[in-house]
């Protein structure tokens, strides 16, 4: 078990096997990690629901985006009110704009890959 438990808001979550967003919230869960995840439509992923609300979520420690940048600027506000320690801007959801407001608002933003970090150890 990894020392430290970080809470995950998975944005752009499916249900779908075949995107990356599924797989991510699959390997979150078999790490430990404990997950929200906000998707078009309401689904389920491991023992994970998937909602469809921008609900209050206390103690998040990473957002982690799965959407483009034009589709991203709808949660702009959203996600700065999570107070996150970073967002992870995955392959396809790079976004300057909202990479600078996090900066402005004390959040790491990070280009990275969520999977290719849970299967090195970096995350």
């Amino acid at each position: 078990m990894p020392a430290q438990m970080k809470k995950t808001l998975v944005l752009g979550a499916s249900d779908n096997p075949q995107r990356y967003s599924y797989l991510a919230v699959n390997r979150l869960r078999s790490k430990g990690h404990p997950v929200v995840a906000i998707a078009k439509r309401k689904g389920k992923v491991a023992d994970v629901d998937l909602g469809t609300e921008q609900i209050a979520i206390p103690d998040v420690d990473t957002v982690t985006l799965y959407l483009n940048a034009k589709t991203q600027q709808q949660y702009y506000d959203y996600i700065l009110s999570l107070h996150p320690k970073r967002i992870i801007f995955n392959p396809g959801a790079e976004n300057p704009e909202l990479e600078k407001l996090a900066r402005t608002n004390g959040i790491e933003p990070m280009q990275a890959c969520t999977l290719v970090m849970l299967s090195t150890g970096q995350y």
